[in-house]
């Protein structure tokens, strides 16, 4: 009992962190629904997107899809092998680990964007063309990018 009422205060206070480190630019509305406004066809506007949608938990993601994945829509401004560029910051940082982090902050990052927060880089539209189950396959290939660099 003492312990269910403990995990339920970290998920808690885990879930106004991530709301911190993730929130939309502009302040979209519905965005702390896993949806948010209709997405456009400009890659640089800050509009959330109303279709994205996270994978259920027993989906499988797959890191060298996700490496891809990341090379086609990701490295141009985090740079090859997620280690940054002048575009974007790197994500095999520690200030990127699970317990920082959390695989919801990179969901969210992809479908409402992000406001600026860490680095200089300036705020992070959404990223149209990236579906849930391809950001599942992103994160996969970071979380095992960051490992191999001893980031846990």
């Amino acid at each position: 009992m003492i312990l269910q009422r403990i995990s339920l205060s970290f998920g808690i206070l885990s879930l106004a962190l991530l709301s911190a480190c993730s929130e939309p630019p502009g302040d979209a509305p519905g965005a702390q629904d896993r949806s948010a406004a209709a997405p456009t066809a400009d890659e640089g506007s800050a509009t959330p997107r109303r279709e994205f949608r996270i994978p259920p938990e027993d989906f499988q993601a797959v890191p060298a899809r996700g490496a891809d994945l990341f090379a086609a829509h990701c490295a141009v401004c985090h740079g090859d092998g997620a280690l940054g560029s002048d575009q974007g910051p790197p994500l095999i940082h520690r200030i990127y680990e699970p317990s920082h982090h959390a695989d919801i902050s990179f969901y969210r990052a992809v479908a409402l964007g992000v406001h600026q927060h860490h680095w200089e880089f300036g705020d992070m539209s959404p990223v149209t063309g990236v579906s849930g189950e391809d950001t599942a396959h992103i994160i996969a290939w970071i979380r095992r990018e960051q490992r191999a660099a001893g980031i846990q």
